[in-house]
């Protein structure tokens, strides 16, 4: 296991206190909760840091810890769980969002970027009523899901892959390969609305 290249003192204590975390409980899956010290000013955490919700105003950034952690320009939060290898299965319950991406991130992706728009994060997008692809800023898009209530993510951290999963149908979507270089996070961006994670659970059936 090896620590990422962080671009500063804060990111990688931060990365390296919770690195191995994951693969203690891989047979579970990861499990996590969102960072607050990550997350945008127009964000709020809830329900024991597991939800997310949009304030178009939000906290003003003076009454936030100034940290390196925090995204500084773009919605976005990280959970507080890197992985490093293993299978891990996730679910998020979107509430009242009509734009929103979930996915995972390098853990020392740059707080001034947002997920979907570098080669350091893989993500997939609702936005407009249709789902996409997003890396490197460059959208494709997906077929056979419309907005619904929950969605699946499925990690496969040596295999290089990340699926989208409905859960209805326990069956994937979407596969985006990925190109993992180190520990990855859960990665979470949203412009309405709230976002609720579910984690600690086993890979289903047939995935």
């Amino acid at each position: 296991m090896a620590l990422p290249f962080a671009r500063s003192p804060c990111l990688c204590r931060w990365a390296a206190k919770r690195l191995g975390a994951a693969a203690a409980g891989a047979r579970r899956g990861v499990s996590f909760k969102l960072e607050e010290k990550t997350a945008h000013s127009s964000l709020a955490l809830f329900k024991g840091d597991t939800g997310v919700k949009y304030g178009m105003v939000g906290l003003e950034p003076t009454q936030l810890a100034l940290n390196a952690e925090r995204f500084r320009e773009w919605a976005v939060v990280l959970a507080d769980t890197a992985v490093t290898s293993g299978r891990h299965y996730w679910e998020v319950t979107v509430k009242r969002s009509q734009q929103f991406r979930v996915g995972v991130a390098d853990v020392d992706i740059s707080r001034d970027s947002c997920i979907g728009v570098d080669v350091r994060s893989w993500v997939f997008t609702y936005a407009q009523r249709k789902w996409h692809t997003m890396l490197a800023n460059e959208k494709a898009p997906i077929e056979g899901i419309g907005h619904p209530e929950k969605v699946g993510l499925l990690l496969e951290y040596e295999a290089q892959k990340l699926s989208l999963v409905d859960v209805s149908r326990v069956a994937v979507v979407h596969m985006l390969q990925t190109d993992f270089q180190g520990p990855v996070v859960p990665a979470f961006a949203l412009w309405d609305g709230e976002l609720l994670t579910h984690s600690g659970l086993e890979v289903p059936k047939g995935l």
